[in-house]
């Protein structure tokens, strides 16, 4: 099934990002995988804007370019990039894109990419299961963690030498002298 596969799972995963909290795609990635310019896909989806809420589609903000810009390398304006922000196409636009581009290799491309989102949210609800036990798990060594600390500690006290106790030299010393000297020279006065 894999070698009939019109674009690979793999691939489509690198390009579905998390934006605004919702899994997305951009135009650009769109268009290479359909096979057809940018231009054409946006022109194609303005043609049928009425099916594109903004819930299946919305174009970047600045700030959301430089993010992306930085993460996977979008080429700046002036140096060949876009002269606009690029949209993205949520789950649901994605699949709405089939019906406004109406080509066999979007139809098999598209199939394909909701494959995959449906084989992310599985992934993303067992994530969530093992990220509430890796929490708990968690708790539960952080409480481990700082009884060993205090063990450590208390070992290393017990390890480390013992401060010499301060010793007395024996004999005459000339600094106690002057100091019982002045003591009883001003006892006279």
């Amino acid at each position: 099934m894999k070698d009939k596969l019109v674009v690979p799972v793999e691939r489509i995963r690198n390009i579905i990002f998390l934006i605004r909290r919702q899994k997305i795609i951009l135009d650009s990635d769109l268009a290479e995988l359909y096979g057809v310019e940018t231009g054409a896909l946006n022109r194609a989806v303005k043609r049928n804007s009425d099916r594109f809420p903004k819930d299946f589609m919305f174009q970047l903000t600045a700030r959301e370019v430089e993010r992306l810009r930085c993460q996977i390398g979008i080429s700046k304006n002036g140096r060949g990039g876009r002269r606009y922000s690029p949209y993205a196409f949520t789950e649901q636009g994605v699949a709405m894109l089939s019906s406004v581009i109406n080509s066999r290799r979007a139809i098999e491309v598209n199939i394909e990419i909701m494959r995959t989102f449906v084989q992310l949210r599985r992934f993303l609800s067992t994530q969530g299961e093992l990220k509430r036990k890796l929490v708990e798990l968690d708790e539960h060594l952080r409480d481990h963690d700082q009884k060993i600390q205090t063990i450590f500690e208390a070992i290393r006290q017990l390890m480390s030498p013992l401060p010499e106790p301060p010793t007395r030299k024996i004999g005459f010393h000339v600094q106690e002298r002057r100091a019982v000297y002045t003591k009883k020279k001003a006892k006279k006065k």
